[in-house]
């Protein structure tokens, strides 16, 4: 009997788990697939092109969710929605052409998240922008391994930045966002995480085979 295709949400170090979930186009079993020292945990699909809806991107995210705090969390580098694969032996086959990349990725967020923060104003507020982004800087650029500038895709946003920090410092990550909102009455902020750190890792794979 021929494989089953499959979809692929991220990479471990080699690991053998299994666990139920609401997988991309309804999977219901998430489980990993081993290249020597890299395990990639897929769910089964009956495609190599799965659908870009908003339920299955949705999906998608909260299966690394779950894989990253697993058991007692795991160092987890994601893969882009919507990487299919038409078998083991093509998925293995990547591992392989890519895993030099996706070593040198694993030890770079080791034991690491990634949390979101952005910071609103209301349309008519008159704010220091650049004052809020200095301080913002000054609070939790410490706390963080690093961050990353994302885009001011609206007029109200000030400030929309990746943090990569350490699970040792969550706590204290979580501290001075509360700090920085209790200070900034006039300012709505909106903290989101832990997330796969999508924006601390590029790992180029080809098309899909």
């Amino acid at each position: 009997m021929a494989d089953n295709a499959l979809y692929a949400y991220g990479v471990i170090e080699q690991e053998d788990l299994e666990f139920d979930t609401d997988g991309v186009e309804g999977a219901e079993r998430a489980y990993t697939v081993d290249h020597r020292t890299l395990s990639a945990l897929v769910t089964d699909i009956d495609t190599v092109e799965p659908e870009a809806t908003d339920e299955n991107a949705q999906r998608h995210n909260e299966v690394l969710q779950t894989l990253l705090e697993h058991d007692g969390g795991r160092t987890v580098v994601p893969m882009q929605f919507g990487m299919a694969f038409k078998n083991k032996r093509t998925l293995k086959s990547v591992l392989r052409e890519t895993r030099p990349a996706f070593r040198r990725a694993l030890r770079e967020v080791d034991d690491k998240v990634e949390l979101g923060l952005k910071v609103l104003v209301d349309e008519d507020a008159d704010v220091d922008r650049a004052a809020v982004e200095a301080e913002v800087s000054e609070r939790f650029e410490d706390i963080a391994e690093g961050s990353t500038d994302d885009d001011l895709f609206s007029d109200r946003l000030v400030v929309n930045r990746s943090f990569l920090v350490d699970r040792e410092n969550r706590d204290a990550f979580d501290d001075a966002v509360g700090a920085f909102e209790d200070d900034h009455d006039d300012l709505l902020v909106q903290y989101t995480g832990p997330w796969a750190p999508y924006n601390f890792v590029e790992i180029e794979i080809g098309a899909k085979r």
